[in-house]
C-alpha cells in the first residue's frame, strides 16, 4: 500500500515562512498580480517607478525599500518608445540613480499576443535569456484577443504567466483597467473582466482618482494591505514622477488578522456568500479563510446556512474594507 504522508494537526510546525518582498509593502518577491485603475490614473507611471526601483535598488516612490534588486523586462504596448524612455529617465532622475546603466530592458516588438503559441514561446525565450527579476506587461487589453469576461479564456492567459513565474522565479506585474465610474466598488472587484483576474494576484496595486486626489491601495495574499495612500504627479525641471503626498499615511491598519479581514468583507455584503467566493473577495487561501471562519463562528459572530456565510449581527461599516 502506497499511502501519502500525514501528520496530526497539533504536531505541525507553528513556524511559517515570513513574507519576502521585492518592493517592501508593495510587491511580494516572485509575486504575480495586477496594477489596476481607471484610465488616466497614472498606472504606467507607477509601473515604471516599480521598474526603476527594482532595477536600481532605490526606494519605490522614494518611500518603499527594495530588498531584492534585479533586471526588469518591460513591454509597453500603448506608449511610444520615446515616451517610455522619457518617463524612465525622469523617474531615474527623481530617484537619483544613473539612467544610462539602468538594467530595464524594453521589448520593442510592435505587438505581443499572449493568446498565441508563437508569441508565448518568444516571450518565454526572452525571459530565459535575460532572467529578469520582474516582468511588466502594460496593459493587458493589448496582449490578447480573447473575451476578458470569459473565466476559462482569461484563466488560460493567467496560467501561462503563472507558469512563467514558477519556471523562472520572477515577479509578474500586469497593468489592467478598472471599469469606468467604479469608485463605489472594492478596487479588486472593480477590475474589468472576469473575477479570475482579482483572484490570480499574489500582490495587487490599485490606483483611484476622486476629483483631483489620486490614491494607491495595496493588496497581498500573505501580508497586510493598505488603503488610500495619497499620491501626486510632480514635475521637477523636465521630469515627471509620482510621489507620496503624506508619508505618514504609510501606517499599517491596527488589526490585519485574517479573521478581521473576513469580518470586514462579510460586513460589506447584504447576503450570504459561499466559501469559494469569500476566498476570492478576501484574496486569501481557502485554508486561511476557513480557519478565520471557524474563529468567528466560535465567537458567535458568523453563521453558516445553506446559502453560505454571513455575520450574525451586521457590523457598522465606517470605511471601505481593505482592498
Amino acid at each position: 500500500m502506497n499511502t501519502l504522508p500525514v501528520q496530526q494537526a497539533s504536531q505541525l510546525s507553528a513556524a511559517g515562512p515570513q513574507t519576502q518582498w521585492l518592493v517592501e509593502g508593495l510587491w511580494s518577491d516572485q509575486a504575480v498580480g495586477i496594477l489596476g485603475g481607471e484610465p488616466k490614473c497614472c498606472k504606467s507611471f507607477l509601473a515604471l517607478d516599480v521598474a526603476v526601483s527594482v532595477a536600481s535598488g532605490a526606494p519605490c516612490l522614494r518611500q518603499f525599500p527594495v530588498p531584492r534588486t534585479g533586471s526588469v523586462l518591460l513591454f509597453p504596448a500603448e506608449d511610444s518608445l520615446a515616451v517610455v524612455r522619457q518617463r524612465l529617465e525622469g523617474i531615474a532622475a527623481a530617484a537619483q540613480v544613473p539612467f544610462a546603466s539602468l538594467p530595464v530592458h524594453v521589448i520593442t516588438a510592435t505587438s505581443l499576443r499572449l493568446d498565441t503559441p508563437t508569441d508565448r514561446r518568444r516571450l518565454t525565450d526572452t525571459v530565459a535569456a535575460l532572467r529578469p527579476a520582474l516582468l511588466i506587461l502594460d496593459p493587458l487589453i493589448r496582449l490578447h484577443r480573447v473575451d476578458e469576461n470569459d473565466a476559462t479564456q482569461i484563466a488560460t492567459l493567467l496560467s501561462f504567466l503563472r507558469q512563467l513565474q514558477r519556471d523562472f522565479q520572477l515577479a509578474v506585474l500586469l497593468v489592467h483597467h478598472s471599469r469606468k465610474d467604479s469608485n463605489s466598488s472594492r478596487p479588486g472587484q472593480a477590475l474589468r473582466g472576469s473575477s479570475e483576474l482579482h483572484g490570480w494576484g499574489d500582490s495587487n496595486l490599485y490606483l483611484r482618482r476622486r476629483a483631483s486626489q489620486l490614491t494607491l491601495s495595496t493588496e497581498h495574499r500573505a501580508a497586510p494591505s493598505q488603503d488610500h495612500i495619497p499620491l501626486q504627479l510632480i514635475q521637477t525641471q523636465q521630469s515627471l514622477s509620482l510621489a507620496i503626498v503624506d508619508p505618514a499615511a504609510l501606517t499599517q491598519p491596527a488589526d490585519t488578522s485574517p479573521s478581521h479581514r473576513v469580518r470586514e468583507v462579510l460586513a460589506q455584503l447584504n447576503q450570504p456568500v459561499g466559501l469559494h467566493q469569500l476566498r476570492k473577495l478576501c484574496a486569501m487561501r481557502t485554508a486561511v479563510v476557513s480557519s478565520a471562519l471557524a474563529q468567528l463562528a466560535q465567537a458567535h459572530e458568523v453563521v453558516h446556512g445553506p446559502a453560505g456565510y454571513q455575520l450574525k449581527t451586521p457590523l457598522p461599516v465606517s470605511r471601505p474594507i481593505d482592498p
